[in-house]
């Protein structure tokens, strides 16, 4: 049964990161005058669903936090990443050369002193956002949204028990299987890597100072990512290894002590006496991006409409950007009194998005090939470009301001300005 209309009301199917990000952004800026509903079969308990998760969040994103009062709430899990460290070497090297840092200390120190990044565990970070969202007055429905279909002045959501609402506009953020992209039959282009991330919760006896490692090696790059102190041994990591997927279970497959050592071999001794937290687990590795981020008054965002490589630790941003974009474009069209889900919105909100978001995906694609691989032409070649990168101030620094999401255009939210 239809229980309301009219054109201010949204459902945002998934509740993750960016779409739960999107829904607090508008509710915010629109109030009781906009209905806006989260819908998720994992509600109301979803935040525990990223259990052991850890993602790097950079300094744009941070700032549209800040500006939406959600970091105050994640703050307390936050880490401020300060340095990164890149090396390229294999597994059985006894010294690990390093090619290019980034950050305090160096050419490329963050602008205004401010860390180019925060790591953040997802469950402390997910869980802030489902309480931001509930004081806002989102509307969250612990249900699956199983279509969309489009009628006369809307599109019709139609959950999971039968029935169904007539809103403006659907926000598909319902993974990289995204369901309702398949049946809005956008097409996707992507294929799966011959490699797998493994993720996992270090501890280790030495403080990690803010720095973050980059460890490139022939199977794949081994990241070392500092989180919030804590644990037995008073400091903590999150790692982020990827492997040849046919090498996953002879790894992953022994006792504790086995794992445990495989980890070691790659972690190093820098930061002392390890042992683990939580994890490990491993997870396909796959590219994708779809080729629209838009059909009729549905909207994609986050992971259905695009999937990249790990490497550079820039897909939780590139959704959160595209939540920041999507905000936006519908506010502006609620503020000149027109509907939120007319194509014109979603092609503003396509054109803000389009080229960034194939240039990063491009950009860790060619990096994970150009690295992952044991060819010593290769090697001679990257190290090379590495060493350049380090002497050259000018061109660290705009390295460093891609990552950390710092432009002078792009979505108001991303630049800590109001909606």
């Amino acid at each position: 049964m239809d229980r309301r209309s009219g054109s201010r009301r949204l459902v945002v199917a998934g509740a993750g990161l960016p779409g739960l990000t999107l829904a607090v952004a508008l509710k915010q800026a629109h109030g009781p005058a906009l209905d806006l509903a989260v819908c998720d079969p994992g509600l109301p308990a979803g935040a525990t669903r990223h259990r052991g998760r850890a993602y790097a969040v950079a300094a744009g994103p941070r700032r549209m936090l800040e500006r939406l009062g959600l970091w105050a709430r994640i703050a307390p899990a936050a880490e401020p990443m300060r340095r990164l460290v890149i090396t390229d070497s294999r597994v059985g090297d006894p010294v690990r050369p390093v090619f290019l840092t980034f950050g305090d200390g160096t050419d490329a120190a963050p602008i205004e002193g401010e860390p180019f990044a925060h790591m953040v565990e997802a469950e402390p970070m997910a869980a802030a956002l489902l309480d931001a969202a509930r004081d806002a007055g989102v509307r969250l429905v612990p249900k699956g949204l199983r279509a969309a279909v489009p009628e006369a002045g809307g599109i019709r959501a139609m959950f999971g028990d039968e029935t169904s609402e007539k809103v403006s506009l659907v926000v598909a953020a319902d993974g990289a299987r995204s369901a309702l992209r398949e049946a809005a039959q956008i097409g996707w282009v992507g294929w799966s890597y011959p490699q797998s991330g493994i993720v996992a919760t270090v501890r280790h006896s030495r403080d990690h100072e803010g720095r973050a490692f980059e460890h490139f090696l022939p199977s794949g790059p081994f990241a070392i990512l500092p989180l919030r102190a804590g644990g037995e041994l008073g400091h903590r990591s999150s790692i982020v290894w990827t492997e040849r997927s046919a090498d996953v279970p002879a790894l992953l497959g022994g006792d504790a002590a086995e794992t445990l050592g495989e980890i070691e071999r790659r972690f190093g001794a820098e930061l002392g006496r390890i042992d683990l937290e939580h994890g490990p687990s491993a997870h396909p590795l796959a590219f994708g991006i779809a080729r629209s981020f838009r059909a009729q008054r549905l909207a994609l965002l986050g992971d259905a409409a695009h999937v990249i490589h790990p490497v550079a630790g820039q897909g939780l941003n590139l959704g959160l950007a595209g939540a920041a974009a999507l905000a936006e474009a519908v506010t502006e069209a609620l503020r000149l009194g027109l509907d939120p889900g007319t194509d014109d919105v979603l092609k503003t909100y396509e054109r803000a998005r389009r080229f960034d978001t194939v240039a990063m995906a491009a950009a860790t694609d060619g990096l994970n090939r150009l690295f992952s691989n044991g060819s010593m032409t290769l090697r001679l070649s990257r190290d090379l470009g590495l060493g350049l990168v380090d002497r050259l101030p000018g061109l660290k620094t705009f390295f460093i301001g891609q990552a950390a999401g710092r432009r002078a255009q792009g979505p108001r939210l991303l630049r800590g300005e109001a909606l």
